[in-house]
């Protein structure tokens, strides 16, 4: 009778997985431990909310380990599987996260700073309270290590390219997901050319061929590509070349495109596109649209890198829940072949298009693909 829990720590919350070990991990408990900092909340999906209080990410895993103790019925907790959001260039596959692995994850925090302190905050605390488990990384950067070198590079010297600057992309364990279930339920357009929108908080979109990462929207950090909630997205180096002229120093040009920027920055208002949608101040239409104005850029230029587009994906908090983004990405693209069912999109259905391209709707579960590579790890 054994276990696998996953944690997927982010900067304000920690979510959590409980699965029987089987070849297939089962699932017994999900949920998150939210808003850490002063005011944090458990929610277990299906079950209770509860106020914890002040919380950081080792008082969170406490709670969750209250919260889960009922339901592992004896079961021992034989592997934990964290999210990490940055492996560089060492770590293409799960990892064992050692001390040695650890020490080399912790010099990309500058990265991925809004993530990767988090995430190994995480696994420390796990260390702590399973210090018999066996604890597995899974890296967002993982999915996209086998790029064409052109969607790699950046046109600097190359030297700068053999230390480790070029393109990551991220989002790497959602894609994953998504492509698992492709392969699983439409084998046809897993076999063929697909584009799909992880949109969040975090947002990317990823070109995906016969089931291969071509090509991402993200690149060296979280921050290129799309605007985010408040991540400010693609952005000239120019202007932060002015920014610097002008006395602003990196904290503060840091602080602002990873906190201050995207649809928060830009509408003034919020970074919850829920609440944009319910706006009618003019700054949050205009935040709105070029949101979908830089999504239907990149997904041209993503089918333009495959040769052409058989499917698109919707997936992420965004891209699951918000029908109107939906709408109007979908509706203002019918000469790219896809086409809206106005009513399947409403009713939140999973295959929301009529035209000769796809157009799919498919909740992303990166907790699962985490299990999977724990239960990997334990019954190899």
């Amino acid at each position: 009778m054994s276990a696998i829990l996953t944690l997927n720590a982010g900067s304000s919350s920690l979510k959590f997985g409980l699965y029987h070990l089987s070849e297939e991990p089962e699932l017994l408990l999900k949920g998150q431990v939210e808003n850490l900092g002063p005011l944090a909340r458990l929610k277990v999906k299906g079950g209770e909310t509860r106020e914890i209080g002040p919380a950081d990410h080792a008082v969170a895993l406490h709670e969750i380990l209250q919260a889960i103790e009922p339901v592992l019925d004896g079961r021992v907790v034989l592997g934990v599987g964290h999210r990490v959001v940055h492996g560089g260039m060492n770590f293409g596959e799960p990892e064992v996260l050692t001390e040695p692995v650890l020490a080399k994850l912790r010099t990309l925090e500058p990265l991925a700073p809004l993530h990767q302190p988090h995430n190994l905050a995480a696994v420390y605390a796990a260390q702590k309270e399973f210090p018999e488990s066996v604890q597995i990384g899974c890296f967002d950067t993982a999915f996209h290590r086998h790029h064409p070198f052109v969607n790699d590079t950046y046109a600097l010297p190359y030297k700068y390219y053999e230390q480790g600057v070029r393109r990551y992309g991220f989002h790497g364990i959602s894609y994953d997901y998504i492509t698992s279930c492709l392969r699983r339920d439409w084998p046809e357009l897993y076999k063929g050319r697909v584009v799909v929108a992880h949109l969040g908080n975090g947002a990317s979109m990823c070109a995906i061929k016969a089931g291969q990462s071509v090509s991402s929207t993200m690149g060296f950090s979280a921050l290129d590509g799309l605007p985010m909630g408040s991540r400010c997205g693609q952005i000239d180096p120019g202007v932060l070349l002015y920014f610097m002229a002008q006395g602003m120093d990196a904290n503060a040009i840091s602080d602002m495109l990873y906190n201050d920027s995207g649809l928060k920055g830009l509408s003034g208002i919020s970074h919850d596109m829920r609440t944009l949608l319910d706006s009618d101040d003019p700054h949050a239409a205009q935040a709105i649209d070029y949101y979908v104005f830089r999504i239907k850029r990149e997904l041209g230029a993503l089918a333009t890198v495959m040769g052409g587009l058989d499917g698109v994906v919707f997936c992420g908090g965004i891209g699951e829940h918000a029908a109107p983004i939906r709408a109007r990405v979908v509706g203002e693209m019918e000469f790219m072949g896809l086409k809206l069912d106005a009513a399947a999109n409403d009713a939140g259905e999973t295959r929301i298009g009529t035209g000769p391209v796809e157009v799919l709707v498919i909740p992303t579960d990166e907790e699962r693909v985490i299990a999977r590579s724990v239960a990997d790890a334990l019954l190899a």
